[in-house]
């Protein structure tokens, strides 16, 4: 089985106890190695829970309008007392441990358990609630503690390696074989090899992490839902297109609202002539969840400290280096070293780009950072004569979404069809998914529009991933969300070219999911790979929609169905690298400060009192320009903070992925093909079906016949390139 929500220490394995009677409990065992929860479950409180009944959907989808809240508590219980029940069969088993009875056995028990598991994951991340809000807290740790005593559990590791010792002469196949790998390799990367003493205190902090971690995540949705604009006047309109106010216009305030999702936040930056109101939102986004009642700086410095003494106990120099051993970076001075070869021309360029606005300003005040998105708009006009505003009616959701589904088609021969199924919302819309052989590929259901109960981002998930055991084949359901405004009933939604590449990027993550044909759960789709290998398979479609060939096809006015202009498409390509410096900038500095927070011994993270001035000092020792703030704040770094492992050591991985997506990409250019079928057979073969067959680097080299070399991203970025520049 496969918690890629919950994934903290590795390969999630599953859970030691036993059961009995109708009545459903477990006593605590002095011989495991972890304590677990006494858990105990009544009939009575499963009957009628729709996790308790097969799920006769289409699709096999999960009843969303007959589960209930409180339907999940009793199913987590009841999934929790059945896991342990098929674990303690493989501890009890009386056989010699084998590949069967041992490790295939872990990969398929606790079926119940991954069902509720990851329909409460992503019903928490798209349709929260107080209730949720309240079992989240709860059932997090709760897991947290249950993967623990397995993962640390001694009998159970004793019997995984003695089938690892002997696995040259098992005669395994080689997706077997990978399985095995991962599996020894996740309990021993979880501490299972430890001492008892050392056990105990692991299990102690990752419980800790797990309610630290759930705090910060709703900490922040409730901090980036508190703040509004409300906008009543002209001037405070002023600038604001015509689609972007019907957009934000609240009828029951009688006023235009503006809160914190990045989409709206980004337009209104860009857009709005009013400088008092956007330094308003400016500070609104960048001070969230830093002061007051919610304050996720203590919770941050928490969580460092917390893990550099995990990365210790485990034998490592500090979380980074523990996080990083199984990823292509290989080392925290690896990942740093790369991440600097494009941070100074970056904020060289960043540092040209500030200057440019403040000519344009003149005296008539100081730039600021609050000024950086509005006249870096204003410098793309004048120099490029090009307006977000009018891109924006060639690209309505319906239609680029239609474009990305072509794309796949004539890369990958995949067909979409819409089928009508109930979703968690009824934005959601759904397709049936199928090669080009007419198999059935998996259902890919996507939400593409932001609301209070939606966490902000743009994400892939699953209800379901694939399987390919015992000769049943279970195909995945998958799910791509993005944070678009809901437009006015009847009006189109026009998209930002940001969002366009943002939503082509999230259908790669579909892809690799959709697209797996990989035996077993924890290696397939996206799982099993490293971070800075797994974003690869998103970004480089990123490269499709600006390609004039690709904008041909979806590109099409909302309103006359016009193409996309010849003239338009070049302005566009001549803009694609204005205000690079910025955005190479921002996002850097996130990365550079997520290293430093990670590379803390335990020691030098327990001095650290000031979640901001401790930030402040990392990026003023970088050099990072006053005007440009990290593309992430710590108080609102979710993808480090918000889980017990997330992108913790990792947030550099979106850049070290683009090496591999340039480089990929210019497979097809070199082939003057942006659809050239030998090259898409290569990456559909060993990208998007293989998952984590093989280590990435050996992937990426079979789809390219080579080492990926820097030079395309530097070039891509318009930054130049230097001598002997090589990955």
């Amino acid at each position: 089985m496969k918690f890629s929500r919950l994934m903290g220490l590795g390969l999630i394995t599953l859970m030691l106890g036993a059961c009995g009677g109708s009545d459903q409990e477990v006593a605590l065992d002095d011989a495991t190695d972890s304590v677990s929860d006494e858990i105990s479950v009544s009939d009575a409180e499963l009957a009628g829970n729709p996790f308790m009944q097969e799920w006769n959907t289409p699709y096999g989808i999960p009843p969303f309008s007959a589960i209930k809240d409180a339907d999940y508590m009793p199913a987590f219980k009841k999934g929790i007392l059945d896991l342990r029940a098929d674990i303690a069969a493989i501890l009890e088993n009386p056989e010699p441990p084998t590949f069967e009875n041992t490790i295939l056995a872990q990969e398929v028990a606790g079926e119940l358990l991954t069902k509720v598991d990851y329909t409460f994951g992503n019903i928490s991340n798209t349709e929260l609630n107080d209730e949720l809000r309240a079992l989240e807290s709860e059932v997090n740790p709760m897991l947290t503690r249950e993967f623990d005593a397995i993962n640390l559990n001694t009998d159970l590791y004793a019997r995984v390696k003695a089938v690892y010792d002997q696995k040259d002469e098992l005669g395994l196949d080689e997706q077997d074989a990978r399985l095995l790998e991962l599996t020894h390799r996740g309990f021993v990367r979880a501490g299972a090899a430890l001492t008892p003493e050392v056990k105990a205190q692991v299990a102690e902090i990752n419980a800790e992490m797990s309610e630290l971690t759930t705090r910060f995540s709703q900490n922040l949705l409730a901090a980036t839902k508190e703040f509004t604009l409300e906008l009543t006047k002209d001037d405070e309109i002023a600038g604001l297109s015509d689609d972007f106010k019907a957009a934000i216009w609240d009828e029951d305030k009688k006023a235009w609202v503006v809160g914190l999702n990045r989409s709206s936040y980004e337009t209104f930056m860009v857009q709005a002539e009013n400088r008092d109101l956007r330094k308003r939102l400016f500070d609104g986004y960048r001070l969230r969840a830093s002061g007051g009642d919610i304050d996720n700086g203590p919770l941050a410095i928490r969580v460092a400290q917390l893990r550099a003494r995990r990365a210790e106990l485990l034998g490592y120099e500090s979380h980074a280096h523990y996080t990083l051993e199984t990823r292509m970076a290989k080392t925290p001075q690896g990942a740093e070293d790369f991440l600097l070869r494009v941070w100074r021309p970056g904020l060289e360029q960043a540092i040209k780009e500030r200057a440019d606005m403040q000519e344009m300003i003149g005296d008539e005040f100081t730039f600021e950072g609050h000024d950086w998105w509005h006249y870096a708009e204003k410098i793309r006009k004048e120099r490029y004569d090009l307006d977000e505003n009018a891109t924006k009616p060639y690209f309505k959701l319906e239609n680029v979404r239609a474009g990305a589904f072509e794309m796949a088609n004539r890369l990958f021969g995949i067909t979409f069809e819409e089928v009508d199924v109930e979703g968690w919302n009824p934005v959601v819309k759904s397709f049936d998914v199928k090669d080009a052989e007419g198999n059935f590929l998996g259902l890919f259901m996507a939400d593409m529009y932001a609301r209070d109960s939606k966490r902000g981002g743009a994400w892939m998930s699953s209800y379901r991933t694939t399987s390919e055991i015992g000769g049943e084949s279970v195909r995945p359901l998958i799910t791509n969300n993005l944070n678009l405004p809901m437009p006015p009933e009847g009006e189109p939604t026009l998209m930002r070219f940001d969002d366009v590449e943002t939503l082509f990027h999230e259908f790669g993550h579909g892809l690799h999911g959709l697209m797996t044909q990989v035996r077993y759960p924890t290696f397939a789709g996206t799982s099993g790979s490293p971070r800075d290998y797994t974003e690869f398979p998103a970004q480089i479609l990123e490269h499709w929609p600006g390609e004039p060939e690709m904008l041909e096809i979806f590109a099409h006015h909302y309103e006359t169905g016009e193409v996309i202009p010849t003239e338009l498409v070049e302005r566009m390509r001549v803009a694609a690298n204005h205000n690079q410096g910025f955005a190479t900038t921002e996002y850097i500095a996130a990365s550079l400060l997520d290293l430093r927070w990670h590379t803390l011994s335990s020691e030098e993270a327990a001095q650290i009192t000031d979640a901001r001035a401790f930030e402040k000092e990392i990026l003023d020792d970088y050099g990072l320009i006053p005007e440009i703030e990290p593309r992430y704040r710590s108080q609102y770094f979710s993808h480090i903070f918000a889980s017990p492992s997330g992108y913790s050591a990792g947030y550099y991985a979106y850049l070290w992925s683009e090496i591999l997506d340039s480089d990929g990409f210019a497979a097809f250019k070199q082939a003057e093909n942006i659809f050239d079928p030998e090259v898409a057979a290569r990456l559909k073969k060993w990208v998007y079906e293989s998952g984590g067959l093989r280590e990435a680097d050996e992937l990426y080299r079979n789809f390219r016949g080579q080492d990926p070399s820097i030079e395309p991203l530097l070039e891509g970025r318009g930054f130049a390139v230097e001598e002997n520049d090589e990955t």
